[in-house]
């Protein structure tokens, strides 16, 4: 059944796709994870002082596939994210458990963005062979089935939500994408969901039955976190295909890597702060700024991890704030 409109004055919901065809449920608490579409969400919306903002990207994704071999086993390497990054497009690939690799496409829509580049210009199989033959001739030997796939698969979209208050009064509560949709390039929609639902929990049991408190605290604690999220997943992508291929951005990876080996409490990786680790988002954002100036003043100038001024590093990493002042 699909929500068709919520009451929250008197805490009823109603399902059903016609009008006068709908039942309804009275409700006591409302928690609502329906999505980045979420109905509960757009009633919400019609409430005075309800802050909500939808961007899309002006990039789509096509899904692809690469089979497995004759003997069920994996073209490329299994423990890697394959990545050919093009500038302002790209393709990726990560590996299933049936040897095969789930191949996605991410490229401007239309011609007036990314002129022949773009999905727009893709419009017969004469045009798809040819793009890919030019910009991922590697990929396309290993896809048999590429332009059949092209064609049949839709082309999906790329989003970010905002939107605030994510609750009503004492009752109702948005959770997961219904709150904070994003895009897909931290790999942390799923997470952020289930933080929200952790944060959710440890409030419940704080605060004993009294829902104004739950939610509020609820929301007051993941808001800045979930925006936090939201701009690290978008800058990722500008990163994984403009900046991977650069060799700046392969040195400065390289010290990082130094880095985090030599002061293992100091200077920990952004993306290991985020997928490996409970600190919050919001403090990842920010200690990851303050060691990418630091990359950036210890890359400057060289060629090789070999001639980085450790000296330097090692004053540049006393005085960041210890991580006890970021919640690890």
């Amino acid at each position: 059944m699909i929500c068709s409109k919520v009451d929250f004055l008197n805490k009823e919901i109603f399902f059903g796709e016609h009008p006068g065809g709908e039942t309804s449920v009275n409700y006591e608490i409302l928690i609502a994870t329906d999505g980045a579409t979420s109905p509960v969400r757009m009633e919400m919306q019609k409430i005075p002082r309800f802050n909500f903002s939808q961007e899309y990207e002006n990039y789509g994704y096509k899904e692809l596939t690469i089979p497995p071999d004759g003997d069920g086993k994996h073209k490329m390497e299994v423990n890697a994210l394959h990545i050919w990054p093009r500038g302002a497009y790209m393709l990726i690939a990560l590996p299933n458990t049936d040897g095969s690799f789930t191949c996605t496409l991410f490229l401007a829509y239309d011609k007036s963005f990314g002129g022949e580049n773009s999905f727009e210009s893709l419009c017969d199989e004469r045009s798809v062979k040819d793009f890919f033959r030019k910009n991922f001739p590697d990929a396309m030997e290993l896809m048999p089935k590429l332009t059949e796939e092209f064609f049949a698969n839709p082309t999906g979209t790329l989003m970010t939500i905002k939107c605030y208050p994510w609750v009503v009064k004492d009752h109702t509560a948005l959770l997961g994408d219904a709150a904070h949709a994003m895009v897909p390039f931290f790999g942390q929609g799923m997470n952020a969901a289930f933080e929200d639902c952790t944060v959710l929990n440890e409030c419940i049991n704080r605060h004993e039955g009294n829902w104004y408190w739950i939610f509020n605290e609820y929301q007051r604690l993941r808001k800045e976190n979930t925006d936090a999220i939201a701009e690290m997943a978008r800058e990722n992508f500008i990163e994984m295909r403009d900046l991977v291929a650069q060799t700046r951005f392969q040195l400065k990876k390289k010290i990082e890597a130094e880095l985090y080996r030599r002061y293992p409490d100091r200077f920990i990786p952004k993306y290991s702060m985020v997928t490996f680790m409970r600190i919050p988002y919001s403090d990842a954002l920010k200690r990851g700024k303050l060691q990418e100036e630091i990359l950036e003043e210890l890359s400057e100038g060289i060629n090789s991890p070999d001639e980085v001024d450790w000296r330097k590093a090692s004053e540049l990493i006393d005085s960041l704030p210890l991580f006890t002042d970021y919640r690890l």
